[in-house]
């Protein structure tokens, strides 16, 4: 059975964007996955990339209507400028690292729930309220939101060093137990091809 390592950030517009492709992938395959969100502003400083805000403008510029095109193409809803982003990811992650070790829900319609509140719903995921309503959506208790901080902190703090280690650079990452890694919503196909033996 293969197992993919799923790297992503609750404020990561591409992981948005992957809605719940890539589970319906992993169900196909009866492969298993784990969820590791990692302060992706923490990465780029640590892999060499740059946050937006400091990017040329030829970037930005480019990533703008790359967002929007892709939004488009599928057909989700998208807020290019968001009311809260960005935002302090810290607590939805540790919500998230709490739910993914209480089991009993399912996390991948809780990480879509979290990152839809950030990029069509103007919602911000810093706030306890907006997390437990995520929870909840997804079918866990919501007073996750508040229990686990520690453990969902140092769990945090290790994905993001294993991340580094495993050569993550973006947001979604998936990483197959093959080794083999497929960066961004645009790769789903091509771990999918892989999961099948043909790529």
């Amino acid at each position: 059975m293969a197992h993919i390592d799923l790297f992503f950030s609750t404020i990561s517009p591409y992981a948005y964007l992957a809605g719940n492709r890539a589970e319906q992938v992993i169900a196909k395959h009866g492969a298993t996955v784990t969820y590791k969100p990692l302060d992706i502003m923490g990465l780029f400083s640590r892999t060499g990339g740059t946050p937006p805000k400091d990017r040329h403008f030829s970037r930005v510029d480019y990533r703008v209507q790359e967002l929007l095109r892709q939004a488009k193409k599928l057909d989700m809803p998208f807020n290019l400028k968001p009311a809260h982003w960005p935002t302090n990811a810290a607590p939805s992650s540790y919500a998230f690292i709490a739910a993914q070790n209480a089991g009993g829900g399912d996390l991948g319609k809780l990480m879509h729930a979290i990152l839809r509140s950030v990029w069509a719903d103007e919602k911000d995921i810093a706030e306890d309220a907006v997390v437990r309503a995520c929870l909840e959506e997804a079918g866990f208790d919501p007073n996750l939101a508040e229990s686990g901080m520690l453990a969902g902190a140092d769990t945090y703090a290790a994905n993001l060093e294993e991340a580094v280690e495993q050569g993550v650079f973006g947001a979604p990452f998936y990483i197959a137990d093959s080794g083999q890694r497929f960066w961004g919503q645009d790769r789903i196909d091509d771990l999918d091809a892989h999961l099948s033996g043909d790529l």
